[in-house]
């Protein structure tokens, strides 16, 4: 027997059972379009945005009332909501002269259960 075949035992005990941490595998395209989404995620001035407008009243905001406390200039807030909105994270709603936006719980759900996995005690804190 060479160094790579090792021999295999049958394991019967239920306390040698090994859990698989994902629940499925993702598809090729389930995976492009949650790569978008990380990808979106990525960026830390977005990442606060969608928790600035997601801790609002309703989960939505006038774009007036998420651009404070941003180091970055009104078109560049307005990019990095484009991008969260083309991510599917947010939607928008354009009243009188504001753009309120709002977040899509749907996404949000994607990503939780794609994240909600059991992750082995020794792992866990």
């Amino acid at each position: 027997m060479s160094n790579r075949e090792l021999p295999l035992t049958d394991v019967t005990s239920p306390a040698c059972e090994v859990t698989p941490l994902a629940r499925q595998p993702l598809t090729a395209q389930t995976a492009t379009e949650l790569a978008a989404v990380f990808k979106a995620l990525s960026d830390p001035v977005r990442l606060r945005l969608l928790s600035v407008i997601a801790s609002h009243t309703g989960q939505q905001a006038c774009v007036c009332d998420i651009s404070d406390g941003f180091d970055v200039s009104q078109p560049t807030i307005s990019h990095h909501l484009k991008v969260l909105r083309e991510a599917g994270l947010l939607s928008s709603q354009r009243r009188g002269s504001w753009v309120y936006y709002r977040v899509e719980l749907a996404a949000l759900h994607q990503l939780s259960t794609l994240l909600d996995i059991a992750l082995p005690k020794a792992v866990t804190r």
